[in-house]
This record gives C-alpha cells, sequence and structure tokens, in this order.
C-alpha cells in the first residue's frame, strides 16, 4: 500500500455542502474582521514607532571630553552699557579668569545704554561659578543696574528630540527686569549629564539642570558690594540615559499571528454558543408546537 502524505493534515477540509452558512455566523465574521484590523494597524504604528527608553547610573558618560562641559550663554541686561559687561569664571581647580571674550559678542541695546551678551565657553567637570559682572571693567560704576533677561544657558550638545523633554535650558526666558536694579542675583545649579543614544547607536551628550535662585543686596565693612549675576555649579554624579529603541520583527509577526488566531478562535466559540443555543431552541418551540 503505498505511503499517502495527506495523513499527516491536521487541517482536514469539510464540504461545502455538509456546511450551513448564517446570519449571526456572517455578522460575527464581519465584526472579527474589523477587529483583527484594528489590532494589525495599532501593532503596525507601535512596531513603526520608536520608543525611548531612559535609565540612571553613576558614571561620566564623556570621558572623551578632556573634562570639559561646553556652556552657551545668551543674556540682556537693558539697562548696563556694553562697555562694562564681562564674563569672569573661576572654579576649583584654580581658574580664575576675567574678562572672558573668547566666542563671545557683546550687541549694544536701548541706542547702546543697555548690551546683550552671548558667548560661548567651556568650564571644567568641578564644582565652580562663572558670572556677568562689572569686574573686567577699567572704571567701575557707581550704580550698575544688574537687572536682566536670559534667553538661553545651556550645556553640552544642543539635543532636538521630539519625544524627549527635559530641562535643557531651565533659564531660557527668565526675566528679572522689575528687580532691585543694585541687586546681586544668585542661580544655583544642579548639572545632570545626559546621553542620547539613537537606533545606530550613535550617541550624543548634553547636560540638562535644576536651579535655584536668589537676589540680595550685599554689604562689607566698606559699603556696599558691586552686584554681579551670578551661576554657581556643581555636577550631579548621576547620568541619565535616553536610548532609542524599536520593537523586533519576530515580535510584531508573533502578535500578529496571536492577534488573528486568537481573534478567530473566541469568534468561533461564540458562534458555535449562539448556533447551539438557536439550533437547542428551534428544538423546543418543534416540541411545544406538536
Amino acid at each position: 500500500m503505498p505511503f499517502d502524505v495527506r495523513r499527516f493534515d491536521i487541517y482536514r477540509k469539510v464540504p461545502k455542502d455538509l456546511t450551513q452558512p448564517t446570519y449571526t455566523g456572517a455578522f460575527i465574521s464581519i465584526l472579527c474582521c474589523v477587529f483583527i484590523l484594528f489590532l494589525f494597524l495599532s501593532e503596525l504604528t507601535g512596531f513603526i514607532a520608536t520608543e525611548i527608553v531612559n535609565e540612571l547610573y553613576v558614571d561620566d558618560p564623556d570621558k572623551d571630553s578632556g573634562g570639559k562641559i561646553e556652556v552657551s550663554l545668551n543674556i540682556s541686561l537693558p539697562n548696563l552699557h556694553c562697555d562694562l559687561v564681562g564674563l569672569d569664571i573661576q572654579d576649583e581647580m584654580g581658574r580664575h579668569e576675567v574678562g572672558h571674550i573668547d566666542n563671545s559678542m557683546k550687541i549694544p541695546l536701548n541706542q547702546g545704554d543697555g548690551c546683550r551678551f552671548e558667548g560661548e565657553f567651556t568650564i571644567n567637570k568641578v564644582p565652580g561659578n562663572f558670572h556677568v559682572s562689572t569686574h573686567s571693567a577699567t572704571a567701575q560704576p557707581q550704580s550698575p543696574d544688574m537687572t536682566h533677561t536670559i534667553h538661553k544657558l545651556a550645556f553640552g550638545e544642543k539635543l532636538q528630540v521630539q519625544n524627549v523633554k527635559g530641562a535643557f535650558n531651565a533659564l531660557g526666558g527668565a526675566d528679572r527686569l522689575s528687580s532691585n536694579p543694585l541687586a546681586s542675583h544668585d542661580y544655583i545649579l544642579k548639572i545632570v549629564p545626559t546621553v542620547y543614544e539613537d537606533l545606530s547607536g550613535k550617541q550624543r551628550f548634553s547636560y540638562q539642570y535644576t536651579v535655584a535662585n536668589k537676589e540680595y543686596v550685599a554689604y562689607s565693612h566698606t559699603g556696599r558690594i558691586i552686584p554681579a549675576i551670578w551661576f554657581r555649579y556643581d555636577l550631579s554624579p548621576i547620568t541619565v540615559k535616553y536610548t532609542e529603541k524599536r520593537q523586533p520583527f519576530y515580535r510584531f509577526i508573533t502578535t500578529i499571528c496571536a492577534i488573528v488566531g486568537g481573534t478567530f478562535t473566541v469568534a468561533g466559540i461564540i458562534d458555535s454558543c449562539i448556533f447551539t443555543a438557536s439550533e437547542a431552541w428551534k428544538k423546543i418551540q418543534i416540541g411545544k408546537m406538536s
């Protein structure tokens, strides 16, 4: 007797004349197809979309930076002449620079009565401060007006990622124009290293920061101290990492198979129950009539 491979067929076919179509079955089949299409489109959208996963760990992520952090500062002082405005930098490694001018620009405001300072510079990865003041001016004014607006203060690379919302420019838009003109301003910054890794594995290094501030008029035994705008910073040991991830293709296929198979199985059970109940009801009605 020749070997018949058809004996291994677990999907045996039922002749059409032995099947019975019903309106209920047709309705359930249509709902089933619509439901499967909806779930399929939902899974396809999730598969195409990129997920951003974040994690925290203790480390210095940008070891190739040479222990430096790039800073971008943009600030307007509408009542202080550009000749008086300067940037000073100092830290715990002994750096003390008065009147930093590299990669900086001063733009006159209010017909020369005010100044907008834009600068890019680096700081060491140790606690320190940089401040906008009149310390570098050849002649100190009697009453410098330190009212200001901060347009931008950012550290590291600029991250333009739609799904990542962080405090990369926490002081952007800070308005101190209504403050005491003779007051100093202290901004206490806690800088948090941030890493963004895209799907290709390329990493970009930036920094977020939290801020607290106070305003005060300082005095010493010789009289009132010349006001300044201080940015005192310290680095957090915690690094925030954002990683782009996409669902694996095999998981997408597995989910689609589960959706199709599960939906048809449940729909078949529901249709079978309705059909069985309908046939039983018909038999009861026929029994009553007879």
